[in-house]
């Protein structure tokens, strides 16, 4: 069970991408920092919808898109600190 952690935009560099080819069953996403945007974008949105998506709240609160992006789990920096230790393997792309 791996933990992706992104921190880009898709727009910035092919980090999801890249991502997106390597995450297997019982994998989780977090995205932080301006990845919280490509769940605006359909494309990543479908792609990642079949793995659990966790975004981090203040991340969407500064851009705006908390209410938008609601039906994605939003957790803080703590809950963060969870997933890595919880996970047996943490990739930052």
């Amino acid at each position: 069970m791996i933990l992706h952690h992104i921190q880009t935009s898709p727009a910035a560099d092919g980090a999801l991408k890249t991502c997106l080819r390597y995450l297997r069953r019982g994998d989780s996403v977090l995205l932080t920092a301006n990845a919280v945007n490509a769940l605006l974008v359909r494309q990543y949105a479908m792609a990642l919808s079949p793995f659990k998506i966790y975004v981090l709240k203040d991340d969407l609160v500064a851009r705006g898109l908390a209410s938008s992006l609601a039906k994605y789990q939003q957790i803080d920096h703590a809950d963060m600190v969870d997933l890595v230790i919880t996970h047996q393997k943490v990739i930052t792309w």
